[in-house]
């Protein structure tokens, strides 16, 4: 296969996009030819005005099964040092975490196991959606290395300080439920894709700038109270500045569902 299959980009509804990591032979792992697949697919939705939401999933039984290290063993040690590591590092955990810098929510459909940097990956996106096969771990230690891809950032946000040591400590496999019952994803479903799916379309139904707005919002909302009410009051009147608020108006009041054009 071509690098060209390695990432996968369809459209399967209006306004939401879908990516599929398409390396199930080594369980979708992050190799150079995949992440060159995904950051040019990731350039090509950022410029597609019509995006409102996107899906990222992997093919065959796993998500991501994290990093491909196999290029330790091929590098030489005047390229293997820390300091070369580190220049190679940034822009690879910066390619992955993307979802978090893009303007529109994102989800990821966890289709089985997701390891290592590949939970981050799945920790970057906004939202997540899990098959009752999937499987959680961070097992960086038990590698003999220490965590990358803001592992030790994401995890705390996600299911706060001590469940986060447990994960990185222990390198244990958490179950779907169990993920849930963290927070670690947001629903159990017997085919995440389907569920992601439906929940788009949801989301891709909404007022495009608002919700661009409201992920905005939350990253500033980091920043404390005071923060949020400064993004606030400059966001909420951006909204009712536009044709959709007057839109959504009308619609609720003729009881039908809105169409928001994003202007």
């Amino acid at each position: 296969m071509s690098s060209d299959d390695a990432v996968l980009l369809e459209e399967p509804a209006p306004g939401v996009r879908l990516i599929t990591l398409n390396r199930p032979d080594v369980r979708n792992a992050m190799t150079a030819e995949v992440t060159a697949a995904w950051s040019d697919a990731l350039a090509v939705v950022t410029e597609d005005d019509d995006v409102r939401v996107l899906v990222v999933t992997g093919a065959g039984s796993s998500f991501c099964s994290g990093a491909d290290l196999s290029w330790l063993d091929q590098g030489s040690a005047r390229d293997n040092t820390p300091d070369r590591m580190r220049q190679r590092m940034l822009p690879f955990y910066r390619t992955w975490l993307a979802p978090r810098e893009l303007p529109f929510p994102v989800i990821a459909a966890v289709n089985g196991p997701v390891v290592g940097a590949g939970l981050c990956l799945a920790l970057a996106c906004d939202l997540r959606y899990a098959t009752t096969s999937a499987r959680f771990s961070t097992p960086f230690v038990y590698l003999g290395t220490h965590g990358g891809m803001a592992a030790t950032w994401l995890l705390q946000e996600a299911v706060g300080v001590p469940r986060a040591r447990d994960l990185l400590y222990t390198g244990r496999e958490l179950r779907a439920d169990e993920a849930a019952a963290w927070g670690l994803v947001t629903e159990v479903a017997d085919d995440a894709l389907d569920r992601s799916l439906e929940v788009a379309r949801r989301i891709a139904s909404a007022a495009p700038i608002a919700t661009r707005l409201t992920k905005a919002g939350l990253e500033q909302s980091a920043n404390g109270l005071a923060a949020s009410l400064q993004w606030e009051a400059l966001a909420q009147p951006v909204t009712m500045a536009t044709s959709d608020i007057h839109e959504g108006i009308r619609a609720k009041r003729e009881h039908r569902s809105p169409l928001f054009m994003g202007d």
